[in-house]
């Protein structure tokens, strides 16, 4: 593909215009233009500021020693196997009874093989019970076992004061006190604490509709849809978006909800290389010219799926080009922001503000209030047609019980609040400084409550451990957590980071472009 120099567009003026994603149009309204993907100039050409983002490779006597750790344990795991198959050794799982053996197995036993072996000798480091509030500090249930993590008994004692940088309380508002506390409780004394009802039939409150008006609002969408759980809002409503003779376009690295909503579409799904635009690419042009597999016929639609901050790797999606290759190929655009909405962009309106495109290019604008609104479910956003379908179309709408009228308060309040529409500058505060932004079990000899996260969740030598920054936590408490970090890296021998070679993303990551 070749084009000429007067085609174009000067660079400066390639990422001016990038900046927000529209151009004025004659009327004084705007109108949204297509986006030319060039990989070298200003960074792909589509926004004003150049896009870093790199991860180092795990290095290759790590990588080694991790595989030999695994494969030792897996030998003696089929060693305890072969004793517990001969009574030598009690074992602890559930498992089919004798007089059941020529009955067809409820379950594979070999499937079991990893948690009865791997997974039980670390357990202790994940499950662990709170009896606080998750804020900045946090108390955990003492508790010890005796047969290895089998079972665990509690000692009727609390951890003090640990410092929660595992709960993805983003901006602080997960507390019992406050201005969403209150408003929670006022409205739990009016309206209880559960509808007992779907939204169709008599569970539809007033609240309800103020919630979904104001994320339609907070997003700058015509309309939107609040759902009771946020991995159902994923796996429920991508069912009812696409279908036999769709396709879909997946990122290698999106959430298991959306991996199961488009496995229960029954579309057909093509995964593309993590924030691979070059990838995404070749996927997209050999559906235009390839059809459907054996008839050849054009897709019915083509939707991409991506996710706005991919929260086990803590990168951001390269959402200015992938809406260029949307519009270029006419498809449409699921993104995820469960992790980014509230958290990411000036006025905490997440990865589309960050990047300041407008709204109306992404098809379908999806959320969770788990997070950064401290509540629980999800929303979806976009045009009001699309809207109008899912309340008809969607299992998750149609079957699922409707919002508790004390968690949809606190939606409402925190929303508000990071709006501005609190009369305060409260919101505004807490979105700026989130900005900032055995190893478990000796994070929490030391006080501080981490999420660490292996196989399968990662790749065997992938494994790591997960921080959530709080507006709630205090520079202070930062400081100590730093310095807590430090430390067990050094008594871990964990410290394996190595100077980064200060170069763009594409040139590390993606492949060369034959453009």
């Amino acid at each position: 593909m070749t084009e000429s120099a007067a085609d174009k567009p000067e660079s400066g003026d390639a990422c001016r215009h990038a900046a927000n994603g529209v151009k004025p149009s004659r009327n004084g309204f705007t109108e949204s233009f297509a986006f030319q993907v060039y990989p070298t100039a200003c960074n792909g050409g589509l926004y004003s500021r150049p896009f870093h983002e790199s991860f180092e490779e795990t290095p290759m006597l790590v990588a080694v020693l991790t595989y030999m750790g695994y494969g030792i344990l897996t030998i003696f795991g089929y060693l305890r196997d072969f004793l517990r198959a001969w009574k030598i050794e009690r074992c602890h799982i559930a498992r089919e009874r004798e007089e059941q053996k020529d009955f067809v197995p409820l379950y594979q036993d070999f499937e079991n093989f990893y948690t009865r072996n791997l997974y039980m000798r670390i357990r202790d480091s994940w499950n662990r019970p709170i009896c606080s509030v998750p804020g900045a500090k946090l108390d955990l249930a003492e508790r010890v076992s005796h047969d290895y993590n089998w079972t665990f008994e509690y000692t009727g004692r609390a951890v003090k004061d640990v410092i929660n940088m595992g709960s993805y309380n983003y901006l602080g508002f997960a507390e019992n006190s406050g201005a969403c506390a209150e408003a929670a409780a006022n409205v739990t004394l009016k309206y209880g604490v559960g509808v007992c009802s779907t939204r169709q039939e008599i569970g539809n409150l007033d609240r309800h509709e103020e919630l979904e008006k104001l994320v339609a609002k907070f997003l700058g969408v015509e309309s939107a849809m609040a759902f009771g759980m946020g991995f159902a809002t994923n796996s429920m409503n991508i069912p009812a978006l696409t279908g036999k003779g769709c396709l879909i376009l997946s990122d290698e690295l999106n959430h298991a909800s959306l991996v199961l909503g488009a496995r229960l579409s029954g579309s057909s799904i093509r995964i593309f290389k993590h924030n691979n635009m070059q990838s995404l690419e070749k996927l997209l042009g050999d559906a235009i010219v390839n059809g459907q597999p054996r008839t050849h016929r054009p897709w019915k639609k083509i939707l991409i799926v991506v996710e706005g901050i991919y929260s086990m790797e803590g990168s951001i999606v390269r959402l200015p080009e992938v809406i260029a290759l949307k519009k270029k190929y006419k498809a449409f655009l699921y993104l995820d922001e469960a992790h980014s909405i509230g958290a990411l962009g000036t006025s905490g309106r997440g990865v589309v503000d960050y990047f300041g495109l407008d709204p109306r290019d992404v098809d379908i604008m999806m959320g969770t209030f788990t997070k950064s609104f401290g509540a629980a479910g999800g929303y979806i956003g976009g045009k009001k047609e699309l809207i109008d379908y899912l309340r008809t179309h969607s299992h998750s709408a149609v079957y699922a019980t409707s919002i508790s009228p004390p968690v949809a308060e606190q939606i409402i309040t925190s929303m508000k609040c990071i709006m501005g529409e609190d009369g305060t500058t409260l919101g505004e505060f807490l979105v700026t400084i989130q900005h900032r932004m055995a190893f478990g079990r000796e994070m929490l000899k030391r006080n501080i409550g981490v999420v660490v996260v292996g196989f399968p969740a990662t790749p065997i030598i992938e494994s790591r451990a997960r921080f959530c920054v709080s507006a709630a936590h205090t520079k202070e408490m930062l400081d100590v957590a730093l310095g807590v970090i430090g430390e067990v890296g050094d008594l871990l021998q964990l410290r394996y980071s190595r100077p980064s070679l200060d170069r763009p993303f594409d040139e590390t990551t993606y492949e060369e472009s034959e453009h």
